[in-house]
């Protein structure tokens, strides 16, 4: 391998970023990377070169074993997006002249849809300028929405964590003889994959949820409310799992009926969270009952003692995957994972190009949800289950699961 290699984390975190990012690592060394640098923050933090040497963090097998089982990103993250070069050519040349300094021929990003603007930024320019430094972007997200690759790593342990979640919800609400109403609040911005996977958690000793909301159809507040006033007359406790992007016709996000303090990040993307509260105050005013609502917000991301093995091996194989990419001359691309089959469940990893990636979210196909809202189709269950399968135990040290942190060394 000629050059040396720079990596980062962007976006919200998920259970197995960091399994990506020691897939990229140990690649890198194992192919004779002669440094390996994490920048520091993102592409945000390079601009004030912050980035460090991973290899005087990282010094053993067992502490790569231990990266794949930490939560967050390692080397934290950023929301930042970088401008039109056309626009800002200062921006570029001086991120550049610090790739350059550090002898950079790999660059690699793991994380979602606002990353890979970044990859397809960075790669035209450097062709724009004739560089040869390869930029590959690595899938992170617990959203799911990136196009043409089957799924992304981060997704499945947060679908495991939804649907165990609910459950344990569900028996719980069966405790009181007594009419009562909960509001799961799940994550997902504009797509409904998290949402969906709530449904995982029917089985034959769980009813699964009574009613589900993906923000791919349009919220009916008034119909929602007839909805469970029909369903309490034959089922005294009801559990709802609502997406938090969830919309009335007009656009109109359920959140803001009741917030108008909003959070607007670089990319224009305002915070969401409120949804299940204002439904469940709702509920209790108009139907007279008991109900809560309960939102799981960062949990979600970053509850890595129940990560799904097969996640956490699929986060490590895209970062191995890249770096791989990389030396075969690749660049302006992705690597996405090529699902061949479902039983047994085997994918592999193949790469695409980034143009036809960024900026583009996938939606959960409208076929795949049940038009009265009671649950999903079983074409959903059958593509989400095998991403769910197998645990990765924690190295545990005093009773709690260890984690890594290079600000310890």
């Amino acid at each position: 391998m000629i050059g040396n290699v720079l990596v980062g984390q962007s976006g919200g975190p998920t259970a197995v970023i960091n399994s990506s990012l020691a897939g990229v690592y140990k690649t890198a060394k194992d192919q004779g990377a002669v440094k390996v640098y994490g920048m520091l923050y993102g592409i945000q933090g390079l601009l004030e070169e912050k980035y460090l040497d991973l290899d005087e963090h990282i010094h053993s097998d067992l502490e790569i074993e231990l990266l794949k089982r930490t939560p967050s990103s390692y080397l934290g993250s950023c929301r930042y997006k970088l401008p039109d070069f056309k626009e800002d050519s200062e921006t570029y040349e001086k991120i550049f002249n610090i790739l350059n300094e550090l002898d950079i021929q790999y660059f690699f990003y793991i994380g979602g849809n606002d990353s890979m603007d970044t990859i397809k930024k960075l790669s035209d320019y450097a062709h724009t300028i004739r560089s040869n430094i390869n930029f590959i972007g690595v899938p992170k997200t617990i959203d799911n929405d990136l196009e043409i690759t089957d799924h992304t790593p981060g997704y499945g342990s947060a679908a495991k964590f939804i649907a165990a979640t609910a459950k344990e919800i569900i028996r719980d609400s069966l405790v009181y003889d007594q009419k009562n109403v909960t509001i799961i609040e799940i994550m997902g911005r504009n797509v409904g994959w998290l949402t969906g996977a709530a449904a995982l958690a029917g089985g034959m000793d769980c009813e699964g949820p009574d009613l589900l909301y993906l923000p791919e159809m349009d919220f009916n507040l008034d119909e929602f409310i007839k909805k469970v006033e029909e369903l309490q007359k034959t089922k005294k406790a009801l559990v709802i799992a609502v997406s938090e992007g969830i919309r009335l016709s007009d656009g109109t996000y359920v959140c803001e009926l009741v917030d108008n303090v909003k959070f607007t990040d670089q990319f224009g993307h305002s915070l969401l969270s409120g949804s299940g509260k204002y439904l469940s105050n709702k509920i209790s005013t108009e139907l007279g009952c008991k109900s809560r609502g309960i939102e799981l917000n960062t949990l979600q991301r970053c509850a890595s003692h129940m990560a799904s093995l097969i996640d956490i091996t699929e986060a490590y194989q895209v970062g191995a995957a890249a770096v791989n990419a990389a030396l075969d001359g690749k660049t302006g691309e992705m690597i996405v994972i090529n699902r061949i089959s479902n039983q047994p469940y085997q994918c592999n990893t193949g790469t695409y190009d980034i143009h036809k990636i960024a900026n583009i979210e996938k939606k959960v196909p409208l076929n795949w949800i049940k038009e009265d809202n009671t649950g999903m189709s079983e074409e959903f269950m059958e593509y989400v289950k095998p991403l769910i399968q197998e645990e990765v135990t924690p190295i545990m040290i005093g009773g709690l699961p260890s984690h890594i942190n290079y600000n310890k060394f």
